[in-house]
């Protein structure tokens, strides 16, 4: 465990295609040596090749997902390629109660949901206590289009696409609490890492104020 991170923290990050989100949160997650976690959502698709239950995601069928999500027990869901998606509550609370942070590497959708969630519970709720968000941006629009170019897995009007979707990602990016610029790698890296290593020093009681507004 990394001795600068005494309390566990639930940690939303979120970026336009190409911002280099991934990037960052697998380097925090390997900076954090075993204090910090990707959340294991449920999904209804089939396993892929290597893909193990429990440690990549949770498979189920379709009635089991209707249930859990019926029953509330998804911080936040979405339905991809028509495969149904989403991260249960019960799975963060077992490993914030273990000490292990959370890490959720998904997009603005969700992360509102998250917040949304965590507002219905009252203050004093450990997982709305742990609870912080961060958006990547990148530096600028076309620095983002050279990344998108430049990795070459996209057709053009794919890239436009994307391009689209980030402007509209970035309006809402006055949502999260903290808010970051991916101009250079190694320095994106140290701001996340702090963002981090402040929220686990941050005193839990009465200190969270989650709204969905927000």
């Amino acid at each position: 465990m990394n001795p600068l991170l005494p309390h566990p923290v639930l940690l939303v990050v979120s970026a336009p295609s190409g911002a280099g989100k991934t990037t960052l949160c697998d380097r925090l997650r390997d900076w954090a040596r075993g204090a910090l976690r990707y959340s294991v959502s449920c999904t209804t698709r089939p396993p892929r090749p290597g893909e193990r239950d429990g440690v990549h995601y949770r498979f189920v069928d379709e009635t089991a997902f209707r249930d859990l999500a019926d029953r509330g027990a998804f911080l936040e869901s979405a339905r991809v390629h028509g495969h149904a998606y989403g991260t249960p509550s019960e799975a963060v609370e077992e490993s914030l109660r273990a000490g292990i942070g959370i890490l959720m590497d998904i997009d603005v959708q969700g992360a509102a949901q998250v917040r949304a969630a965590l507002a219905r519970r009252p203050a004093s709720d450990p997982v709305r206590q742990a609870f912080a968000d961060v958006f990547i941006r990148p530096p600028s629009l076309a620095e983002l289009r050279r990344r998108l170019e430049a990795r070459a897995q996209d057709a053009a009007d794919v890239v436009e696409r994307r391009l689209a979707q980030a402007q509209a990602e970035m309006a809402r990016a006055g949502e999260y609490r903290y808010g970051l610029v991916n101009d250079d790698l190694d320095t994106a890296t140290e701001a996340l890492r702090s963002i981090l290593v402040a929220e686990s020093h941050r005193r839990r009681a009465g200190e969270r104020a989650v709204s969905s507004d927000q």
